[in-house]
């Protein structure tokens, strides 16, 4: 008993939390008692606080992706008549792996990033929700990459005066390419770089300089990288080991190319776009959702009767979590994001329904409810087990957490993979723990 009694007040104690960060950002209270009238206006403070130089501020806002909110979009050119046809290809994935990582330092959620070939011009197609300020986005965006080599300070006092790194002569203009192969004697992926003429020499005075000592490459003036010279290079040709496996050593390299054949972009389309779904069909979409879960909630109780309305309790738990782990992520809200969600609280119901029937089962065969109960729940486990984990499979392929370039790459459906598998994991939370615990402490 004092274990069930735990489990229920940390459900609670997580609704209520959950109750909390679901608050809108403004609400107002009004009514009148009597002869009087009261009248009250709410924020949401979300969280800030802070202990000593640490500190958390976090604002619980639903963040909306471009089909409900609108945002920016941007078409540049990039300008590769200079560089040979074998490099173009390279360049161009260079220069849009440069602007993703401009972008997401920029804090855009669910960005649109992607190349096309408008007969011999070469574009890169960019697409921001919710961005007001169009030509602080350019500017972040539109710059050519700068690729820089700093070498180790060696003055001991160097972490106090927080100079670590020195400034060298070699910059991505002395990089020739850097691309991916492996050690002959591990098979490991490994980032090789050559170097141009002048290139080789100022690297072969940087390494002889600092044998022992780190070298960091700079990007943008952010490292990505910072290897240890292990002896003089002398022919212009380097290898950067790291144990890394292949998409890191891919993404190493497209990193380094941006600054090595740097791209010049121009911006050539540049408009505002409002919310391509509109508000209309936002609110439609909205309703449909909130006559379908009434819809549910009314099938539960009256078919199932005081087990269906503990199930209805469990299903209003998970819808609240759910909305508060989206403000807390935060979840990048589109359209095929609420319909995974709404697909999920059918799944959350089915989970209720395989429990209630098995109970059925069991009482049906003469066992008392307590025992039926647990049996039911054991029984139906495997069930909704297998169903979910297959779930969660497709939406792991659907959302591509690697990027794999033979799948999906769309904002769209990654929105709702997401959805799709936030909603998959707590509908289990709910349908096994909170359902079960309810059931246990109140029908009798």
């Amino acid at each position: 008993m004092g274990k069930r009694n735990l489990t229920f007040w940390f459900i609670m104690t997580v609704t209520l939390l959950a109750v909390y960060i679901d608050l809108p950002e403004k609400f107002k209270i009004e009514g009148s008692l009597g002869k009087f009238y009261f009248e009250k206006e709410f924020r949401q403070p979300g969280i800030d606080f802070k202990i000593g130089n640490f500190r958390i501020k976090k604002d619980f806002k639903i963040v909306q992706g471009l089909d409900l909110q609108g945002g920016t979009h941007l078409v540049f050119e990039a300008e590769l008549k200079n560089l040979s046809e074998q490099d173009r290809d390279q360049a161009l994935e260079a220069a849009r792996g440069n602007i993703e990582r401009r972008v997401n330092f920029f804090g855009i959620s669910e960005p649109v990033i992607q190349t096309a070939k408008v007969g011999d011009s070469s574009r890169i197609i960019v697409e921001l929700p919710g961005v007001k300020d169009i030509n602080q986005a350019i500017d972040l965006i539109g710059q050519t990459a700068q690729l820089e080599f700093w070498e180790e300070n060696p003055d001991p006092k160097a972490t106090e005066s927080g100079q670590i790194f020195l400034k060298t002569d070699l910059t991505g203009k002395d990089l020739k390419r850097s691309q991916v192969s492996f050690d002959n004697q591990t098979g490991q992926p490994v980032v090789s770089l050559e170097f141009s003429e002048d290139g080789a020499k100022k690297f072969a005075a940087i390494t002889t300089k600092n044998v022992g000592r780190l070298v960091a490459i700079y990007l943008d003036g952010m490292p990505v990288s910072a290897p240890k010279v292990e002896e003089p290079i002398l022919e212009g040709k380097a290898v950067i080991k790291g144990n890394f496996d292949l998409n890191q050593a891919k993404k190493l390299s497209i990193q380094l190319n941006a600054g090595a054949l740097p791209v010049p972009i121009k911006i050539i389309e540049q408009k505002n776009i409002g919310a391509t779904l509109g508000q209309e069909s936002v609110q439609k979409s909205i309703q449909a959702g909130i006559i379908g879960l009434v819809l549910v909630i009314l099938f539960m109780a009256f078919y199932y009767g005081k087990l269906g309305i503990l199930a209805d309790l469990a299903l209003i738990i998970y819808g609240l979590i759910t909305l508060a782990l989206y403000k807390l992520i935060p979840v990048t809200l589109t359209l095929p994001g609420l319909a995974g969600f709404l697909l999920t609280v059918g799944m959350a119901v089915d989970s209720n329904i395989l429990i209630f029937e098995r109970m059925k089962e069991e009482i049906r065969s003469g066992k008392p409810l307590s025992v039926a109960m647990e049996l039911g729940f054991g029984r139906a486990w495997d069930s909704i087990r297998d169903a979910n984990i297959c779930t969660l499979i497709t939406a792991f392929i659907l959302f591509n957490p690697l990027n794999w370039s033979f799948l999906n790459v769309s904002g769209m459906v990654r929105g709702f993979a997401l959805t799709l598998i936030l909603g998959t994991i707590l509908s289990l939370f709910t349908g096994i723990i909170v359902s079960r615990t309810l059931i246990r402490i109140f029908y009798k």
